[in-house]
């Protein structure tokens, strides 16, 4: 923590402080939150291959990524967003969280566009065999469904990606300059095989897609 945080110094502990350094929302801020799906907001969603999901429990908050080839998630309808769970690694922190309190947040992003979009809601946990099966993909069926009643959603301002220039292909990292997971587990748990985790882990990945 910063000497200025410990003592205090520059905290801002009210919303009119905040107001007074900040000021009103643009108009078009507010009013592009809209209750339900409009076709271009749709249109945006059905696209989007990758969303952030967050989600809210006894134990904090959780921020989780999905993506899938295509639409990350299926519009059943324009009030109702549909998440399929496939392989991860079973910690279920974000369902857990749902089932014990519905509140969720999702970001979208679209690779190449600089808008993403913002849905807040409540979401349930499904198991339907039905609903599983609709899902198939490579023979194979997700364990569970999210299934997303919208409560909001908008488009967040570009600047974000455009400072971060997200698909400058020229400002992407190169991977190998990275510490690999097996080296990020061995810093976590020192005795570790980073090494044997590495080599296997591109061919488990494959096989463990969905």
């Amino acid at each position: 923590m910063s000497d200025m945080a410990s003592n205090g110094e520059g905290v801002i502990t009210s919303i009119e402080d905040l107001k007074a350094i900040y000021g009103d929302a643009a108009d078009a801020s507010i009013a592009k939150v809209t209750t339900a799906l409009t076709p271009e907001y749709r249109q945006m969603i059905e696209i989007a291959p990758f969303v952030a999901l967050a989600t809210v429990g006894a134990e904090g908050l959780d921020c989780s990524p999905r993506g899938d080839l295509g639409g990350v998630v299926r519009v059943k309808d324009d009030s109702t967003l549909l998440l399929p769970d496939w392989r991860g690694n079973n910690r279920i922190d974000s369902l857990i969280n749902i089932v014990r309190d519905p509140r969720v947040a999702l970001m979208f992003l679209i690779p190449g566009s600089t808008t993403t979009m913002r849905v807040n809601g409540r979401a349930i946990v499904s198991a339907a065999p039905s609903l599983l099966q609709s899902f198939e993909m490579d023979g194979k069926h997700p364990r569970t469904v999210a299934i997303v009643t919208i409560d909001e959603v908008y488009f967040q301002c570009a600047r974000a990606l455009m400072r971060s220039e997200l698909w400058n292909a020229d400002r992407f990292v190169d991977p190998k300059t990275l510490p690999t997971p097996g080296q990020l587990l061995k810093s976590a748990k020192e005795d570790f095989d980073a090494k044997t985790y590495d080599h296997e882990w591109p061919v488990r990945a494959a096989k463990t897609m969905w």
